[in-house]
């Protein structure tokens, strides 16, 4: 990851995960509210959906771990190489990346083997986010101020995401839990972005000064803007979501109540008088 690119690549994955999984809780949570047969309530459909997902994670893992150790001068898997260690910042990515894979692991055989618990899903996930953060904590000695301040804000963000993904395993369905982690991976992958911008400017963009202290309580105020961001998607996904599964069910409801209507009032065949006036006619007239 020491290049701008190398902090997008993550950032982008955790994006990209935190919202489709925003997406497809809100998605379950309103299939159930509305008794729904279609997806995600369907048993079947969601095991295929976990099966995809568990392939596309392994491979952007493998991906990950293939960018890190093979462009760039990487170190090629080679760990010790003339008496010293071999680019161990390279070796602490790959090790992210690998426990994340286990994570696209756990899903596949979950999805595919009806005989392991679902929630194994969920404690693969709380580890590699531990593991992430244990790696991240131990990343920056030696670094300069601002360097070391980014890297703590991440590791703040991922042992959050892992301790709430724990409670998600603890307890089972529980969507404010499920929007809550997919916040702070929406967080993650913004925040890697927000890195690469601060160590690694792209070309014709001012450096950052990363040893002042206006710098870190900017970037501190950028940290809040960034989750307001994550929830502004969430909110977003929300609406459009109840939207999708809600419209063309109200909008088939006014349709049916107003052709029923037409029936009831409206017969073929019966003489077309004004019937209004009998209403006021008086009963010796009829």
């Amino acid at each position: 990851m020491g290049s701008f690119r190398g902090h997008a690549l993550p950032g982008t994955y955790f994006f990209l995960m935190g919202l489709w999984w925003s997406i497809k809780y809100i998605l379950k949570y309103v299939s159930k509210k509305q008794k729904r047969t279609c997806y995600p309530s369907s048993k079947i459909s969601f095991q295929r959906v976990e099966l995809v997902e568990g392939i596309i994670i392994v491979l952007m893992a493998l991906s990950g771990i293939g960018g890190e150790q093979f462009l760039n001068g990487g170190p090629s898997l080679i760990l010790y190489k003339e008496g010293q260690w071999n680019q161990l910042n390279g070796w602490h990515h790959c090790t992210m990346y690998f426990f994340f894979g286990l994570l696209g692991v756990a899903k596949i055989v979950c999805s595919t083997i009806n005989s392991i618990p679902g929630s194994l899903v969920k404690l693969m996930m709380s580890n590699a986010l531990f593991v992430e953060g244990f790696i991240f904590y131990n990343h920056t000695h030696g670094r300069e101020m601002l360097d070391i301040f980014v890297h703590q804000m991440l590791v703040l963000v991922v042992m959050l995401t892992g301790l709430v993904t724990f409670l998600e395993f603890l307890t089972r369905s529980n969507v404010l839990l499920e929007l809550l982690s997919t916040s702070l991976f929406l967080l993650q992958g913004t925040w890697f972005w927000q890195i690469g911008f601060v160590l690694y400017p792209l070309s014709g963009s001012p450096k950052w000064d990363l040893n002042d202290h206006g710098n870190r309580m900017f970037l501190t105020i950028c940290f809040c803007w960034h989750y307001a961001l994550a929830y502004m998607i969430i909110g977003v996904n929300c609406i459009f979501v109840t939207w999708l599964k809600s419209g063309p069910r109200l909008l088939r409801g006014w349709t049916l109540s107003r052709n029923s209507a037409r029936i009831c009032c409206s017969f073929p065949g019966d003489p077309k008088e004004d019937y209004s006036l009998f209403l006021f006619q008086k009963s010796s007239d009829a």
